[in-house]
């Protein structure tokens, strides 16, 4: 999942708005209006590229007069007029960021680029101007230290805990001279981490691995051959031509009998930003790598992974490498066996060589297919984009939470491939608007998130409900088919949705606490947990469906399902792992001023490790987004482990009580979607479980006990 950047709630009621006219005749910049649209949609057909930075200069202005308003209330501080205040501000800039961060990401065409290199740091300066300002912390500080003698309710004594704490560690303790200097750091790093994000899309994008031979084909789907002969044309070239994006390189490395062509895509893939060019990321993860070590340090911690991890569930980066070493050593062993089927699967078959980092993906569809007698091919018919939507993830949430969804035709939308729904609940009342965007293009970011274009708001009488958005790049339709998804991507669209869930339904009262403003380390639970309704029986019979047919899935095919679910967990597991703890170990490093060579660190933390040689870290680090396109995953990729120990053990409550019982479900939606962070994770996770979490219940659930 991806939120934005920037971390302050927007202003909610009537505003009197100024408004800023761009060069365009006749136009009046959509930032700077109250939207008139359903629910209060951006409108995004309004939406010129030269409103962006007149907005974001507006918006600037009017957040700053409001803390300047804050700071000169002669009254005294309380919760209203500081801290609630401050939570309220600044609407204009929360209107244009949450539209401009959706787009860099999703539609990131040759204009957005450019707005990007130069809006994204002042977002970055304007935010660490409210974090640092000293004027406005002292009265914070005022409440939160005062919060028994003014009576504060729970839930106010928790925001104004989170704001005191979020400041200090954003410097607000800091001396003039030393706030300057964590300026100049985070400057620094929003602008190389642009860069970092910018070479891999490029890289993506532009290495191109041209066959000219038609023989190098054989076992490819009609339609990737298809594609790549349309991208070669494209491109100038005779042959078929293949980029390493995200399903045309798994679709490769797990179906093409050519050793060759298989080893150019991983070859292709894992050089991606390392290649000596412009866009080699290496230099930029030095620099990085430095800024985050002397943050850290001026903010008092020895490295940068102890800043990162102390205000979490984990509170320690000994807790969370721990918890990473119970997982990491099942796994290992699992590979091995994994591997030693598929060398026996060469062996039987004449192949006459030992299995190599390449030929794993190709391999284990083998082993599967001759283990449980299943394939890809076997199950993609029946995986309907539009029905594992409708009929699932939306048949599903329905059972759990009475939510029903219906399509905005009519509605804004920033893509056509976009599809708006009107989120109601049992009695008919509006609960959100949810969006959906799962259609590969050049100019959209690899992988799937969640994010919103307005949070909740419930308070004092007030309630505004949210705007959420999934997207991901999924296998698109073609001229004969419909998009036909893997289990993987149906996995993934469960995965967001759970993300969705989380933001959709949120009761918390205050902009900062609603949704999936949780620990870091708790806020992957919902997405990963919503997984396991894809494979409940009633839920998989009621969206897997044959495209020709609608014939309802096979039981023998749920079976054989059910039974490979668990196949190949040690090298999901290891791959997942191991990119946890290269992180943590790049952000352990304390002190560095030469330059790393990014190869032999990652050779050095693999062997540490005893990595198998057959496994490559998920994500080599000139490529590692998540942890260096900013601070938010930023020694933080472990959380998908942490939440995934939480999920597995909260879920065998649902296996024990009925995967569809709805006083189960009423439970969870109390004290995990709609709790936010109203309350302490580990508190409201106990009350829902009764229990602290182990890791057991995930090494049983991945066949790794």
């Amino acid at each position: 999942m991806k939120k934005s950047v920037l971390s302050i709630a927007i202003v909610l009621g009537a505003l009197a708005l100024t408004t800023v006219s761009c060069e365009k005749m006749n136009h009046t910049n959509p930032f700077l209006e109250e939207y008139t649209t359903p629910y209060g949609i951006p409108p995004f057909d309004k939406i010129t590229y030269a409103d962006y930075e007149p907005a974001l200069e507006a918006g600037i202005k009017q957040q700053n007069e409001q803390i300047d308003s804050i700071i000169n209330n002669p009254a005294t501080p309380d919760f209203a007029n500081t801290v609630l205040a401050l939570d309220n501000s600044g609407e204009i800039i929360n209107k244009v960021e949450y539209v401009f961060a959706a787009l860099v990401e999703s539609d990131n065409t040759d204009e957005m680029h450019a707005l990007a290199e130069k809006l994204s740091p002042r977002f970055t300066a304007h935010h660490d101007n409210i974090m640092l300002n000293d004027s406005l912390f002292a009265r914070i500080k005022a409440v939160y230290d005062n919060a028994d003698s003014l009576q504060l309710q729970p839930v106010e004594r928790r925001l104004t805990e989170k704001y005191y704490k979020r400041m200090v560690r954003a410097g607000a303790l800091l001396s003039p001279e030393l706030k300057d200097s964590l300026k100049s750091l985070n400057q620094q790093q929003a602008e190389l981490s642009l860069k970092f994000t910018n070479n891999v899309m490029a890289e993506i994008a532009n290495n191109v691995i041209n066959i000219t031979d038609s023989t190098m084909l054989a076992g490819l789907p009609a339609q990737t051959i298809a594609d790549a002969a349309a991208l070669a044309r494209e491109k100038g070239m005779t042959g078929w031509a293949f980029t390493a994006t995200g399903s045309t390189r798994l679709t490769v490395l797990s179906s093409a009998d050519n050793r060759d062509l298989r080893r150019q895509m991983y070859e292709t893939y894992t050089n991606t930003a390392s290649r000596g060019n412009d866009n080699d990321n290496s230099k930029i993860i030095n620099k990085i790598i430095r800024l985050r070590q002397a943050k850290a340090k001026l903010l008092g911690y020895a490295t940068f992974a102890d800043y990162a991890v102390a205000p979490v569930m984990a509170g320690t980066v000994e807790r969370a490498e721990n918890l990473l070493m119970q997982l990491w050593r099942p796994a290992i062993k699992k590979v091995d066996e994994e591997v030693a089927d598929m060398q026996a699967y060469v062996d039987a078959h004449g192949g006459g060589f030992q299995i190599a980092p390449w030929d794993y993906y190709y391999y284990a569809e083998k082993v599967k297919k001759e283990k449980f007698d299943l394939s890809e091919d076997d199950v993609r018919p029946y995986f309907v984009l539009d029905s594992v939507v409708q009929n699932g993830i939306f048949f599903a949430a329905n059972k759990l939470y009475g939510l029903t969804f219906t399509e905005m035709k009519d509605a804004p939308k920033y893509n056509d491939a976009v599809k708006v729904y009107d989120v109601t609940d049992e009695s008919g009342a509006h609960v959100a608007v949810f969006m959906t965007d799962y259609t590969p293009r050049p100019t959209k970011a690899q992988g799937a998130w969640m994010s919103e274009f307005n949070s909740s708001y419930n308070y004092n009488g007030k309630v505004v409900r949210p705007i959420i958005y999934n997207v991901a790049s999924l296998t698109p339709a073609t001229a004969d088919t419909p998009s036909l998804l893997t289990l993987d991507e149906v996995e993934t669209v469960f995965h967001e949705f759970g993300h969705a869930l989380h933001g959709m339904l949120t009761r918390a009262p205050f902009h900062s606490l609603q949704g999936t403003n949780v620990d870091r380390d708790l806020v992957e639970m919902p997405s990963q947990i919503n997984e396991h309704w894809a494979l409940v029986p009633e839920v998989l019979k009621n969206y897997a469906r044959h495209y020709k047919t609608g014939e309802v899935i096979p039981q023998e095919l749920v079976d054989k399902i059910i039974a490979s679910h668990k196949f190949n967990q040690g090298f999901m597991t290891t791959e997942l792992v191991g990119a946890a703890l290269l992180d943590i170990e790049w952000h352990k490093l304390a002190g560095t001023t030469a330059d790393i060579d990014i190869r032999e660190f990652e050779k050095q933390v693999a062997t540490k490790l005893h990595m198998p040689a057959m496994v490559q870290f998920r994500y080599r680090s000139p490529y590692f987004k998540h942890i260096f396109d900013n601070e938010q995953y930023s020694c933080g990729y472990y959380t998908y482990l942490w939440s995934q120990v939480l999920e597995a053990d909260a879920y065998e409550r649902f296996e024990a009580e009925g995967p569809l019982n709805r006083a189960v479900a009423d439970d969870y939606r109390r004290l995990i979607l709609e709790a936010g962070d109203t309350e302490d994770a580990m508190t409201l996770y106990k009350e829902f479980r009764g229990h602290e979490p182990t890791a057991a219940a995930l090494l049983r659930n991945r066949g790794l006990d």
